[in-house]
């Protein structure tokens, strides 16, 4: 379980999960199974009956957000683009 809160905490990919806390594959294949047996969804009302209905809100912050590679490329012409004539 430490592997499922190290990628939360770095934001990584299972793949860039650290050799000490196992293959991310398999680290991957375990977090799948747990959802599809209803195991998070568990876990959270445990938490939510010991710890009360504060939980459920997410703040993002921008640096984890990441833009499509293209928007890079985009120019900046306002709010709307015009539409091309045929």
């Amino acid at each position: 379980m430490a592997a499922f809160f190290w990628r939360h905490e770095h934001g990584a990919k299972w793949r860039s999960i650290t050799a000490e806390l196992g293959p991310g594959w398999r680290v991957a294949q375990l977090f799948i199974l747990w959802a599809k047996l209803g195991v998070w969804e568990r876990l959270l009302e445990r938490v939510k009956e010991q710890h009360g209905a504060v939980l459920g809100m997410t703040f993002l912050g921008g640096s984890n957000i990441g833009a499509h590679h293209q928007a890079a490329e985009a120019q900046k012409r306002g709010l709307f683009r015009r539409a091309r004539p045929l």
